[in-house]
Protein backbone atom coordinates (compact mmCIF):
# COMPACT_ATOMS: atom_id res chain seq x y z
CA UNK A 1 0.00 0.00 0.00
CA UNK A 2 1.11 3.66 -1.17
CA UNK A 3 1.39 6.29 2.27
CA UNK A 4 -0.15 9.46 2.58
CA UNK A 5 3.30 11.23 1.45
CA UNK A 6 6.96 10.52 0.13
CA UNK A 7 10.31 12.64 0.76
CA UNK A 8 12.49 12.31 -1.88
CA UNK A 9 15.91 12.53 -1.65
CA UNK A 10 17.22 14.51 -5.17
CA UNK A 11 20.87 13.83 -5.84
CA UNK A 12 21.81 9.65 -6.82
CA UNK A 13 17.98 9.30 -5.59
CA UNK A 14 16.26 10.44 -8.73
CA UNK A 15 19.47 11.84 -10.59
CA UNK A 16 22.62 10.00 -10.61
CA UNK A 17 24.95 13.02 -9.58
CA UNK A 18 27.91 11.95 -6.97
CA UNK A 19 28.30 9.09 -7.11
CA UNK A 20 31.52 6.37 -7.63
CA UNK A 21 33.96 9.52 -7.05
CA UNK A 22 36.86 7.48 -6.90
CA UNK A 23 36.42 6.74 -10.65
CA UNK A 24 35.89 10.33 -11.43
CA UNK A 25 39.04 11.98 -9.89
CA UNK A 26 40.44 9.13 -11.77
CA UNK A 27 39.35 10.91 -15.01
CA UNK A 28 40.22 14.29 -13.77
CA UNK A 29 43.83 13.33 -12.74
CA UNK A 30 44.17 12.01 -15.74
CA UNK A 31 43.48 15.02 -18.02
CA UNK A 32 45.64 16.98 -16.07
CA UNK A 33 48.71 14.65 -16.40
CA UNK A 34 50.71 17.43 -18.01
CA UNK A 35 50.26 19.87 -14.74
CA UNK A 36 51.49 16.57 -12.14
CA UNK A 37 55.57 16.62 -13.83
CA UNK A 38 56.41 13.31 -12.49
CA UNK A 39 53.53 11.85 -10.28
CA UNK A 40 51.72 9.86 -11.97
CA UNK A 41 48.14 10.39 -12.29
CA UNK A 42 46.82 7.19 -11.05
CA UNK A 43 48.90 8.01 -7.69
CA UNK A 44 47.29 11.57 -7.64
CA UNK A 45 43.92 10.39 -7.63
CA UNK A 46 43.87 8.00 -5.03
CA UNK A 47 45.64 10.42 -2.68
CA UNK A 48 42.36 13.05 -3.47
CA UNK A 49 40.19 9.96 -3.20
CA UNK A 50 41.27 9.67 0.35
CA UNK A 51 41.41 12.96 1.32
CA UNK A 52 37.45 13.52 0.29
CA UNK A 53 36.68 10.42 2.25
CA UNK A 54 38.17 12.29 5.32
CA UNK A 55 36.89 15.29 4.32
CA UNK A 56 33.13 14.44 3.97
CA UNK A 57 33.35 12.08 6.79
CA UNK A 58 34.16 15.12 8.85
CA UNK A 59 30.20 16.59 9.88
CA UNK A 60 31.35 20.77 10.40
CA UNK A 61 33.44 20.06 7.06
CA UNK A 62 30.50 17.80 5.21
CA UNK A 63 27.80 20.53 6.23
CA UNK A 64 29.68 23.93 5.24
CA UNK A 65 31.53 21.98 2.23
CA UNK A 66 28.52 21.07 0.82
CA UNK A 67 26.90 24.97 1.05
CA UNK A 68 30.70 25.11 -1.38
CA UNK A 69 31.66 22.63 -3.65
CA UNK A 70 34.02 24.57 -5.18
CA UNK A 71 35.73 25.31 -2.21
CA UNK A 72 35.38 22.25 -0.48
CA UNK A 73 36.88 20.34 -3.50
CA UNK A 74 39.71 22.53 -3.86
CA UNK A 75 41.05 22.11 -0.25
CA UNK A 76 40.15 18.51 -0.71
CA UNK A 77 42.47 18.43 -3.70
CA UNK A 78 44.83 20.09 -1.66
CA UNK A 79 44.66 18.02 1.20
CA UNK A 80 45.95 15.44 -0.93
CA UNK A 81 48.83 17.10 -2.22
CA UNK A 82 49.66 17.46 1.30
CA UNK A 83 49.53 13.75 1.73
CA UNK A 84 51.94 13.02 -1.08
CA UNK A 85 54.22 16.07 -0.02
CA UNK A 86 54.51 14.45 2.93
CA UNK A 87 55.59 11.34 1.63
CA UNK A 88 58.17 12.70 -0.10
CA UNK A 89 56.10 13.35 -4.03
CA UNK A 90 56.35 16.70 -5.60
CA UNK A 91 53.34 18.13 -5.75
CA UNK A 92 52.11 20.56 -8.09
CA UNK A 93 51.27 24.37 -6.66
CA UNK A 94 47.55 26.04 -5.44
CA UNK A 95 47.15 27.06 -8.77
CA UNK A 96 46.80 23.55 -10.19
CA UNK A 97 44.10 22.21 -7.22
CA UNK A 98 41.95 25.36 -7.77
CA UNK A 99 41.60 24.24 -11.94
CA UNK A 100 41.14 20.91 -10.57
CA UNK A 101 38.14 22.18 -8.31
CA UNK A 102 36.83 23.43 -11.22
CA UNK A 103 36.94 20.84 -13.96
CA UNK A 104 35.57 18.03 -10.89
CA UNK A 105 32.72 20.61 -10.44
CA UNK A 106 32.26 21.06 -14.69
CA UNK A 107 32.95 17.23 -15.02
CA UNK A 108 30.00 16.06 -12.48
CA UNK A 109 27.74 18.62 -13.51
CA UNK A 110 28.38 16.94 -17.49
CA UNK A 111 27.74 13.44 -16.03
CA UNK A 112 24.29 13.69 -14.65
CA UNK A 113 21.62 12.59 -15.28
CA UNK A 114 18.08 11.78 -14.69
CA UNK A 115 17.33 7.79 -13.47
CA UNK A 116 15.21 6.04 -16.47
CA UNK A 117 12.09 5.53 -13.80
CA UNK A 118 12.16 8.86 -11.80
CA UNK A 119 9.49 11.01 -13.88
CA UNK A 120 7.32 8.04 -14.24
CA UNK A 121 7.63 6.87 -10.85
CA UNK A 122 7.00 10.80 -9.31
CA UNK A 123 4.36 11.07 -12.13
CA UNK A 124 2.41 7.87 -11.07
CA UNK A 125 2.43 8.78 -7.24
CA UNK A 126 1.20 12.03 -7.13
CA UNK A 127 -1.63 10.74 -9.86
CA UNK A 128 -2.31 7.98 -7.19
CA UNK A 129 -2.78 10.93 -5.10
CA UNK A 130 0.09 10.80 -3.25
CA UNK A 131 1.53 14.02 -1.81
CA UNK A 132 5.40 14.85 -2.94
CA UNK A 133 8.56 16.82 -1.25
CA UNK A 134 11.89 16.81 -2.63
CA UNK A 135 14.11 17.53 0.35
CA UNK A 136 17.82 17.84 -0.49
CA UNK A 137 21.15 19.65 1.11
CA UNK A 138 23.71 21.68 -0.60
CA UNK A 139 23.61 25.17 -1.84
CA UNK A 140 20.45 27.14 -3.36
CA UNK A 141 22.04 27.97 -6.60
CA UNK A 142 22.90 24.34 -7.82
CA UNK A 143 20.56 22.62 -6.47
CA UNK A 144 17.60 24.90 -7.54
CA UNK A 145 19.34 24.44 -11.10
CA UNK A 146 19.57 20.59 -11.11
CA UNK A 147 16.04 20.64 -9.90
CA UNK A 148 15.01 23.00 -12.91
CA UNK A 149 17.34 21.10 -15.57
CA UNK A 150 15.45 17.70 -14.62
CA UNK A 151 11.91 19.17 -14.83
CA UNK A 152 11.21 18.46 -10.92
CA UNK A 153 9.50 21.73 -10.31
CA UNK A 154 5.86 21.03 -11.18
CA UNK A 155 6.04 17.77 -10.21
CA UNK A 156 6.17 18.16 -6.15
CA UNK A 157 3.82 19.66 -3.84
CA UNK A 158 6.86 21.17 -1.99
CA UNK A 159 10.47 21.52 -2.70
CA UNK A 160 13.20 22.14 0.49
CA UNK A 161 16.23 23.22 -0.63
CA UNK A 162 18.68 23.38 2.63
CA UNK A 163 20.32 26.39 1.00
CA UNK A 164 17.04 28.44 0.62
CA UNK A 165 15.61 27.18 3.86
CA UNK A 166 18.83 27.91 6.36
CA UNK A 167 18.13 23.90 7.52
CA UNK A 168 18.67 20.38 6.21
CA UNK A 169 19.06 16.83 6.64
CA UNK A 170 19.79 14.84 8.99
CA UNK A 171 18.06 18.11 11.18
CA UNK A 172 14.91 16.84 12.83
CA UNK A 173 12.94 20.00 11.46
CA UNK A 174 14.13 19.18 7.60
CA UNK A 175 11.88 16.15 7.90
CA UNK A 176 9.20 17.94 10.30
CA UNK A 177 9.08 21.03 8.49
CA UNK A 178 8.30 18.76 5.43
CA UNK A 179 5.54 16.89 6.55
CA UNK A 180 4.21 19.95 8.16
CA UNK A 181 3.58 21.41 4.85
CA UNK A 182 2.55 18.11 3.47
CA UNK A 183 -0.33 18.24 5.62
CA UNK A 184 1.05 14.29 7.27
CA UNK A 185 2.39 12.80 10.21
CA UNK A 186 5.65 10.48 10.09
CA UNK A 187 3.68 6.87 10.12
CA UNK A 188 1.58 8.13 6.82
CA UNK A 189 5.47 9.01 4.98
CA UNK A 190 7.89 7.52 3.50
CA UNK A 191 11.77 8.83 2.92
CA UNK A 192 13.87 7.41 0.32
CA UNK A 193 17.32 8.34 -0.61
CA UNK A 194 20.54 7.15 -0.96
CA UNK A 195 21.89 8.33 2.17
CA UNK A 196 21.66 6.35 5.10
CA UNK A 197 22.44 8.87 7.86
CA UNK A 198 20.30 11.44 6.12
CA UNK A 199 17.33 8.99 4.62
CA UNK A 200 17.33 6.09 7.13
CA UNK A 201 18.50 6.80 10.29
CA UNK A 202 17.64 10.29 11.09
CA UNK A 203 13.92 10.12 9.56
CA UNK A 204 13.58 6.57 11.29
CA UNK A 205 14.41 8.47 14.76
CA UNK A 206 11.20 10.25 14.06
CA UNK A 207 8.83 7.06 13.03
CA UNK A 208 9.28 7.48 9.31
CA UNK A 209 9.34 4.57 6.95
CA UNK A 210 12.88 4.67 5.61
CA UNK A 211 13.76 3.07 2.08
CA UNK A 212 17.47 3.09 0.99
CA UNK A 213 17.72 3.73 -2.64
CA UNK A 214 21.12 1.55 -3.66
CA UNK A 215 21.30 1.92 -6.98
CA UNK A 216 24.73 0.47 -7.46
CA UNK A 217 23.56 -2.81 -6.03
CA UNK A 218 26.41 -2.71 -3.79
CA UNK A 219 24.68 -3.55 -0.31
CA UNK A 220 25.11 -2.20 2.78
CA UNK A 221 28.79 -1.49 4.17
CA UNK A 222 30.12 -3.49 6.35
CA UNK A 223 30.14 -2.17 10.38
CA UNK A 224 26.97 0.29 9.41
CA UNK A 225 24.73 0.82 12.31
CA UNK A 226 21.54 2.10 9.95
CA UNK A 227 18.73 -0.77 9.14
CA UNK A 228 16.36 0.54 6.16
CA UNK A 229 12.49 -0.44 6.35
CA UNK A 230 13.23 -1.34 2.71
CA UNK A 231 15.85 -1.90 0.27
CA UNK A 232 15.50 -0.73 -3.86
CA UNK A 233 17.34 -0.61 -6.69
CA UNK A 234 15.38 1.09 -8.18
CA UNK A 235 12.39 3.93 -8.03
CA UNK A 236 10.00 1.64 -9.80
CA UNK A 237 10.14 -0.63 -6.99
CA UNK A 238 8.21 2.01 -5.03
CA UNK A 239 5.08 1.51 -6.93
CA UNK A 240 2.74 -1.34 -6.57
CA UNK A 241 3.15 -4.42 -8.61
CA UNK A 242 0.96 -4.69 -11.50
CA UNK A 243 -2.39 -7.13 -10.58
Amino acid sequence: MLPRAVLFDMDDTLISAYRQPELAWREIAAEFAIDLGSLAAPVLADAVSAAAAVFWADEERHRLGRLNLLDARRDIVLDGFAALARDGHAVPGVDVATRMAARYNTYRDEQMYLFPDAHTVVDTLRAQGVKLALITNGAAQPQRAKVERFALTHRFDHIQIEGEHGFGKPEERAYLHAMSVLGVEAHETWMVGDNLEWEVIAPQKLGIHAIWHDSLGHGLPEGTEARPDRIIRALAELLPAPR
